[in-house]
């Protein structure tokens, strides 16, 4: 049985808005960091920079936009959960504060790891408390702190979160809801690097390099990269250490599932908009998370022309376990035989679940299942 929650106060919400006030320690490396990142250099002046950029951080601002979807979701009658939670999921402000407020609640501190679950945790009046508090930006007026760094980082985060829906059509054991809420905050610690330092937007982020050349880049020049900052600050904010640990993995290529499959959405995103990547390292991403090359191509090209892609839908799937291991292996393009051989079953079994989840679905074949599937978002 779960522990007892109390709603968040206005005091709670306010103190996620709030900045931290100026003066904060600087958070140290945490225990067990990546041993192949070079440690923050002790450097009196650099630790001022980093704990002035860490505190500009926690003012940083929802894009208008968001705000206005929230609203009109939380206006809705009866209110659009599922709106409510991709206006949050896919802005850095929105996602930020929520997060934080969710986790600072009674029994579920440092236990909320995902925006839907936050949003759950806190209670539509609370959201609107939120909504009617947060700073805001548009993209037309980009002024202040954090200006133009808002709109940025949302179109890259928003692809990322993207692949990581089609990654998830097409192979087994993701916990999608997880990865898209650390897609959203796998670079905070690229936003905190690039304010620390005047000139890291021209000499690291200038480059035309592939992501891991770029870390190298951070690691040899700035002492250390941003996925580590990124995990620094998500154990600041009291985030779950799971999320956190994804957060600052995210372009390692010896971790587990969930980091692998947000590195291979991350390297599909890059790609998608026009940037360097390695070939040599995308397949090797690809197959660490078994996404075969035929696949890997389907999902390179969808990703960069916005081919189909899961929506969340407030709908529960009718369909068993088994019959959407099924299901993402037809998404994948697998005939009978190769599904049952992967699943352990005989062809007539996998005959009859297709039968049974043609009937749940209203289908006439497989290409109309999956269709059906991607657009109620259990694809």
């Amino acid at each position: 049985m779960s522990s007892p929650t109390v709603a968040p106060s206005t005091a709670d919400v306010a103190s996620a808005l709030d900045p931290v006030p100026t003066g904060a320690p600087s958070p140290s490396i945490p225990a067990g960091a990546p041993s192949r990142t070079v440690p923050i250099r002790p450097n009196e002046q650099h630790g001022r920079r980093l704990t002035a950029a860490f505190d500009a951080l926690d003012g940083f601002p929802a894009m208008g936009e968001s705000r206005v979807r929230l609203v009109a979701a939380l206006d809705a009658d009866p209110i659009d959960v599922a709106a409510v939670v991709a206006a949050i999921e896919t802005d850095l402000g929105l996602g930020l504060t929520v997060l934080r407020t969710a986790n600072r609640m009674e029994g579920r501190v440092g236990r909320v790891a995902t925006i839907p679950a936050a949003v759950d945790a806190l209670g539509m009046a609370s959201l609107r408390t939120i909504a009617d508090r947060i700073r805001t930006v548009d993209f037309f007026d980009r002024g202040g702190v954090w200006g133009r760094e808002a709109d940025a980082y949302r179109r890259h985060a928003a692809a990322v979160q993207s692949a990581v829906h089609r990654i998830a059509a097409v192979t087994e054991a993701v916990d999608t809801d997880l990865l898209v809420t650390a897609a959203l905050l796998h670079d905070v610690g690229r936003l905190v690097l690039r304010r620390a330092h005047s000139g890291y937007a021209q000499t690291i982020m200038g480059r035309d390099v592939a992501p891991e050349e770029r870390l190298l880049a951070e690691r040899r020049e700035l002492g250390v990269d941003h996925a580590l900052v990124g995990g620094v600050l998500a154990r600041r904010w009291g985030l779950p250490r799971d999320l956190a640990r994804i957060v600052e993995r995210h372009h390692s290529d010896d971790d587990g599932r969930q980091i692998g499959v947000l590195r291979l959405a991350d390297m599909l995103a890059h790609h998608a908009h026009g940037g360097e990547v390695s070939p040599p390292l995308l397949m090797k991403a690809a197959r660490r998370v078994d996404v075969d090359a035929a696949t890997l191509r389907a999902l390179l090209y969808d990703q960069a022309v916005g081919g189909p892609k899961r929506t969340r839908s407030a709908t529960p799937c009718p369909l068993s376990d088994r019959e959407m291991d099924v299901l993402r292996r037809l998404a994948a393009g697998r005939v009978y035989k190769q599904i049952a051989g992967e699943l352990g079953l005989s062809t007539s079994t996998v005959r009859t679940h297709l039968h049974n989840m043609y009937g749940k679905l209203g289908a006439r074949d497989r290409a109309q299942a999956v269709l059906i599937a991607v657009e109620r978002g259990w694809l």
